[in-house]
C-alpha cells in the first residue's frame, strides 16, 4: 500500500496534465527510483546478478527515453535531469 502511495506521488509530480501516466518524464522519474532502489539491494547483495542484469535493463531503458525527451525539447530534458540530480 504504501508503495503505491509513493509511486502515485511520482506520477502527480511529474505528469503533464492530470490525466496523464505515461510520458516519458513519467517513466523516467519512475525508472530513476526503481533504479536506486536496486543499487542500494545491490550493494549489499554483490552476488545477484539476475538482478544486476535487471538494473542494466533499467538504465538502458532510462538512457533511451531521456535521448527521446532530448531529441524533442532540450528545454524539458534539462528540467527533468535537475529535478532528478541525475548527472548529465
Amino acid at each position: 500500500m504504501a508503495e503505491t502511495k509513493v509511486k502515485d506521488e511520482i506520477i502527480d509530480e511529474f505528469q503533464l496534465n492530470p490525466e496523464d501516466t505515461g510520458s516519458p518524464e513519467v517513466q523516467i522519474a519512475l525508472l530513476t527510483k526503481r533504479i536506486r532502489e536496486l543499487t542500494e539491494h545491490l550493494r549489499e547483495h554483490k552476488k545477484d546478478f539476475a538482478s544486476r542484469r535487471g538494473l542494466l535493463q533499467m538504465v538502458g531503458k532510462r538512457t533511451s527515453l531521456l535521448k527521446y525527451v532530448r531529441g524533442k525539447d532540450e528545454e524539458r530534458y534539462q528540467k527533468i535531469v535537475s529535478e532528478l540530480k541525475l548527472r548529465r
